[in-house]
C-alpha cells in the first residue's frame, strides 16, 4: 500500500467539487514559475504539433505531459505538473494535440481518444534527438488513454523509462454513457460548447469535411463522435470508434513501468471501467482511491492552503526510474 495514500480534503468530499475546484479555482491562481518556449513540429501530412518546453536546451531526464479532452498548457494540471517537473531537476515538455495550442491546425482532422500516430511521431523525434536521455510521460484523461494505448501497441520497443496515466476513460462506451447522467451532464455541455466554439472558428479558415451546421443540433458527445469523429477518421460508426480507441484492451501488452491513478467516484465514468488486476501486465501498477473526482485529488486541511496530491505522488514514482 502506498505510504501516502490519498485522502480527500474534508471541504471537498463530493466528487464534483474535487473535479471542479482545481479546474476553476486553481486555474485562476496558478501560473508557471518559469517561461515556456514553444516549438512547432511539422508533421508528414502537412499539419503541425506545438510543443511547449521548459529548459529545452538543458540536459537531464525529460517528462512529456499529455492533456485531456479540449485541454491545453493552460489546463490546471498542466501548469502544476510542469512546475513539479522543474522542481525535481527534470525537464518538461507539453504536447498539444492538433488544434489545441491556441492556433487552428491546417487540416480538417484534429485528434481523437485513440489516435496514437502523432504521439508516436513526437516521441520518435525526441528519442532520436537525445538517444541517451531518459524519457517519461504522464497523460491525463484522454491523454492518458492515448498514452496507454500507445504503450500497449509498442510493447518492448517503447522508448519510455516510465509512464503515469491519470483518470483514464478505459472504456469509452461506458464513459460516454456516464457523462449523460445527473450533474455529469454539465461536463458534457461544457465539452460540446468548447467543440462548437473551436470548430466553428476553425472551419472559417479551413475547409470543413461536412456542413458545420450539424454542430448546432448535436446534444451529446456520442452524437458528435458518430456524426463527426467516426467518419472523419475512417471508423464505421461511433461504436467502432469507441471499441477501437479504448485503452483497456491494451494494458496487458505494456512493457514499461506504468502507474495508473484512478478514483472510484470519477464523475466522468462508472466504476466498472476500472480494469481488474488480471488485465494488467506485470509492468503496470494500479492505485485506486475511493474519492478524488476526475483529475482532482485535492487534499489539505484548509481551503486557502490546498494540497494537490498528484503532484506529490507523480515525482515519487518517476524518481524510481529517472
Amino acid at each position: 500500500m502506498e505510504d501516502k495514500a490519498f485522502k480527500p480534503a474534508w471541504w471537498l468530499r463530493n466528487s464534483h467539487l474535487q473535479t471542479l475546484w482545481p479546474a476553476v479555482i486553481r486555474k485562476r491562481r496558478l501560473k508557471p514559475s518559469i517561461q515556456l518556449q514553444r516549438e512547432r513540429i511539422e508533421l508528414p501530412d502537412g499539419d503541425f504539433i506545438d510543443l511547449d518546453w521548459m529548459q529545452k536546451d538543458a540536459e537531464g531526464p525529460l517528462v512529456i505531459v499529455l492533456h485531456g479532452f479540449e485541454g491545453s498548457v493552460n489546463s490546471h494540471y498542466a501548469k502544476g505538473m510542469l512546475n513539479v517537473i522543474h522542481s525535481h531537476g527534470w525537464r518538461g515538455v507539453f504536447m498539444h494535440f492538433r488544434g489545441c495550442s491556441g492556433e487552428h491546425n491546417r487540416l480538417p482532422r484534429g485528434y481523437h481518444s485513440g489516435d496514437t500516430t502523432d504521439l508516436s511521431f513526437i516521441m520518435n523525434i525526441l528519442h532520436q534527438r537525445e538517444p541517451n536521455t531518459p524519457l517519461a510521460a504522464i497523460g491525463y484523461s484522454l491523454g492518458g488513454n492515448i498514452l496507454l494505448k500507445w504503450l500497449g501497441e509498442t510493447g518492448k520497443s517503447n522508448p519510455l523509462k516510465a509512464a503515469i496515466a491519470v483518470s483514464v476513460p478505459f472504456e469509452l462506451h461506458k464513459a460516454a454513457k456516464r457523462i449523460q447522467v445527473g450533474f455529469s451532464r454539465f461536463y458534457q455541455w461544457y465539452f460540446l460548447r468548447c467543440l462548437r466554439k473551436r470548430l466553428n472558428r476553425k472551419f472559417k479558415l479551413v475547409p470543413a469535411p461536412m456542413n458545420p451546421e450539424f454542430l448546432k443540433s448535436i446534444t451529446s458527445l456520442p452524437e458528435f463522435d458518430d456524426l463527426f469523429t467516426a467518419p472523419l477518421f475512417g471508423f464505421r460508426d461511433v461504436d467502432d470508434y469507441y471499441t477501437s480507441a479504448s485503452s483497456r484492451q491494451y494494458l496487458r501488452f505494456i512493457q514499461v513501468p506504468t502507474l495508473l491513478v484512478h478514483s472510484k467516484d470519477d464523475p466522468f465514468m462508472t466504476e466498472d471501467v476500472i480494469p481488474t488486476p488480471e488485465e494488467l501486465s506485470p509492468f503496470v501498477k494500479m492505485e485506486i482511491t475511493d474519492a478524488g473526482g476526475h483529475v482532482g485529488f485535492v487534499t489539505g486541511k484548509y481551503p486557502w492552503k490546498p494540497v494537490y496530491w498528484l503532484e506529490e505522488r507523480t515525482p515519487r514514482f518517476f524518481s524510481e526510474f529517472l
